[in-house]
């Protein structure tokens, strides 16, 4: 049987957030260099552990090196990126691209130097944590 939209949006057990009720947030300096923006945050009830945003980077902006004690999956929906596990080589992503990076995997993401870039990011949270954050991803480790 189906139901109209007006009673699966009163259906107490569904949750719908429409855009533009949650306000921006300007990513924290802390594990952030440049100028990057956070939007629609949401974060499942238990026992789901699933949380996740929408993030854009300006051009060269960027995360600090962090892990995700789950993994992270990330899908570009604009512009330009790079990612990077440690000690390995960046790799450009665009839109379309999926990107996983398992569980435990030191890594950064972000724009690239003239182009920025958008992804919704998923993670899943162990013992309350989602992310492990580390030191910033230097200039020089950026350029590489």
């Amino acid at each position: 049987m189906l139901t109209s939209s007006a009673s699966a949006q009163s259906n107490p057990m569904i949750s719908v957030t429409r855009p533009g009720l949650q306000p921006s947030i300007i990513a924290p300096a802390d594990h952030f260099t440049g100028s990057v923006r956070v939007d629609s945050r949401f974060k499942g009830s238990d026992p789901a552990r699933i949380s996740g945003a929408i993030v854009t980077f300006e051009p060269g902006a960027r995360t600090a090196w962090h892990t995700h004690p789950l993994g992270q999956t990330l899908i570009v929906t604009g512009g330009v990126g790079l990612v990077q596990e440690w000690g390995g080589p960046a790799q450009e992503i665009r839109p379309g691209d999926v990107v996983w990076i398992p569980p435990g995997v030191k890594h950064w993401h972000g724009a690239s130097p003239a182009v920025g870039m958008s992804h919704i990011a998923f993670s899943e949270a162990l013992d309350g944590r989602t992310v492990e954050w580390m030191e910033k991803v230097s200039d020089e480790q950026y350029r590489r």
